[in-house]
């Protein structure tokens, strides 16, 4: 992937060495806070790696919404070497012709996209939804409405998952500005409706995983921009996602951990069905094509 071609983002932030100014003058902190519902939401759907979802609640186990005069800009809780330069502007790129995708379709639906913010640290990290570790993997905190991304994250995904390859690494990023894109959608507040009403969110035709999948989707939409944009995908890119996509299906993850695949307890979706609708936004590049809502399958 020629990924330098990419146009640079100015709102990504390390905090990796243990602290950070914050975006503007106000910091990380702003958005809403997350009820009991929303942070079970976000447990779920920040797992891109099915690791420990109680990581994410450890400031937060009550579901209290965090005061926004108390929200700091994120801090890493380590004093650890922070991502490299290579890897932030790497980061950068990618966060930065998401943005380009994302305003352009939102313009074309007469909408306005407001960007996210992208925090890259090292071991924990304290968020608008509570403390995080990095064994949660990357993830999304609609209350601040930042990515997360610890930053030995790129090593894990080439040497766990056997996905290597700089467009693997993108899938993963726009995987998570696409759950940005369902905050500004209003589909997460949507979802955590349906929940209260006693809607199923795990599990093969759970909530969860119909939004995951339209994540992917909408990972799948913004390659395709991005590659009429850039020309910037090489031969072995889109299949090095899809290995990527493969090795995080709840299936494929159950199977490693546990021997044995349980759908009742799927939040992610499968190998082939994240497969299947990252190549639907791909080959569309039209985020109308990503209503998984209606149809898993």
């Amino acid at each position: 992937m020629l990924w330098q071609k990419g146009r640079r983002s100015d709102n990504v932030e390390d905090v990796g060495s243990g602290g950070g100014r914050g975006f503007g003058g106000g910091g990380f902190g702003g958005g809403r806070g997350l009820g009991l519902g929303g942070i079970v939401i976000l447990a779920i759907l920040g797992l891109v790696f099915f690791k420990d979802p109680t990581a994410l609640l450890q400031g937060d186990q009550q579901g209290v919404p965090v005061p926004q005069q108390q929200r700091a800009a994120p801090q890493a809780n380590t004093g650890t070497a922070s991502a490299s330069a290579e890897q932030k502007d790497f980061v950068r790129a990618i966060l930065g012709d998401t943005e380009d995708t994302w305003h352009q379709i939102f313009q074309e639906k007469g909408k306005t996209y407001v960007d996210p913010k992208l925090a890259l640290f090292r071991g924990s990290v304290n968020t608008a939804c509570g403390s995080a570790s990095a064994a949660v993997g990357p993830f999304y905190c609609p209350g601040d409405q930042i990515v997360y991304l610890d930053v030995d994250f790129f090593d894990e995904l080439s040497n766990r998952f056997h996905a290597a390859g700089d467009f693997a690494r993108a899938y993963v990023i726009a995987h998570e500005v696409g759950h940005h894109v369902q905050e500004q959608l209003g589909i997460f507040d949507k979802v955590a409706q349906a929940r209260q009403s006693g809607a199923r969110m795990e599990g093969a035709d759970g909530l969860s995983v119909r939004q995951e999948l339209q994540a992917d989707c909408f990972a799948g939409v913004w390659a395709n921009r991005g590659q009429q944009r850039n020309k910037w995908l090489e031969p072995g890119d889109i299949e090095s996602a899809m290995t990527a996509a493969t090795a995080i299906g709840d299936d494929a993850l159950q199977q490693q951990a546990r021997g044995r695949v349980v759908p009742d307890s799927f939040t992610h979706g499968t190998s082939a069905q994240r497969v299947k609708w990252f190549k639907t936004g791909f080959t569309s590049g039209d985020p109308n094509s990503c209503n998984t809502f209606v149809g898993v399958p």
